[in-house]
């Protein structure tokens, strides 16, 4: 019998709060580099029953206008790659079930850096067990072909390096509503950029009624519109909650950077009349 192997890439480009995928949990979500700060560690944890492998590298991203992502090698008009003044190690782990590991994250050759952002991709791919555990031995047989599928997962996460001052605006606009009947009502908008520096933060929607009761209706975490995109196209399902009604009153619509102190002022805030 001959034996095949196909291997499945599976790779999330976007980036999670922990990020996990293929068992692999990792902590923080992104890595930034501003300041005097020269190293920066990331947790590594494999969540799963088995041994597993992962190879690390550094891999270039184009975010789209629709928030959708895809492999480079090139840079686009206004992007800086920032892979040539990181250094990784170790470049692969190997983690037992249950264990942890740290992964240093070096900044180097700070003085060739200009003013502005620099953003790669830390890419985090398994290497696959291609024995297949359990099986029993079997005859060979020349008239016929097993195939076995074999899923690769990778994940990665940003690492950004900024210099200067702070050089971002962001605003929200085009912003509408669709409320078709026994589906969740649904927001669309578009997060406008400007600047030398990409943004990053959390949307919350408040429903205010005409009586001014304020319900929160939905929330999204790590959303960001990164260098040189001037844009990002973003829509999201609302709750529908007891007592709110979507056609009166209005919802106001709030972007603000995570924080774990006090909480910080709006990157921008809109509100959408209802009728």
């Amino acid at each position: 019998m001959r034996h095949i192997h196909y291997l499945i890439i599976i790779t999330l480009l976007s980036p999670l709060l922990s990020s996990a995928q293929g068992n692999l949990l990792i902590t923080p979500m992104r890595v930034v580099f501003e300041g005097q700060k020269k190293i920066q560690e990331l947790n590594l944890a494999n969540t799963g029953r088995d041994t597993a492998r992962y190879l690390i590298s550094l891999i270039e991203i184009r975010m789209n206008s629709n928030g959708s992502f895809e492999k480079i090698s090139e840079p686009d008009s206004g992007q800086l790659f920032a892979s040539k003044f990181l250094r990784l190690f170790p470049r692969s782990v190997t983690l037992a079930p249950g264990e942890a590991q740290l992964v240093k994250v070096q900044l180097t050759r700070t003085g060739q850096l200009q003013e502005g952002e620099y953003r790669s991709h830390i890419y985090f791919r398994s290497v696959p067990d291609t024995r297949v555990q359990g099986e029993p031995a079997r005859p060979k047989d020349s008239t016929s072909i097993s195939v076995t599928l074999t899923p690769v997962f990778g994940i990665s996460i940003p690492v950004i390096i900024r210099t200067g001052p702070p050089a971002m605006q962001v605003s929200l606009t085009d912003i509408s509503i669709a409320t078709p009947e026994n589906i969740p009502p649904r927001l669309d908008m578009v997060l406008r950029r400007s600047g030398k520096h990409s943004v990053y933060g959390d949307i919350s929607i408040d429903h205010v009624s005409e009586k001014g009761k304020i319900t929160t209706v939905g929330i999204v975490k790590g959303i960001a519109v990164y260098t040189p995109n001037p844009l990002r196209q973003f829509h999201m399902e609302l709750d529908k909650k007891p007592g709110v009604n979507y056609h009166h009153g209005k919802l106001r619509i709030t972007y603000t950077a995570p924080s774990k102190g006090a909480a910080p002022d709006p990157l921008a805030q809109a509100e959408l009349q209802l009728h």
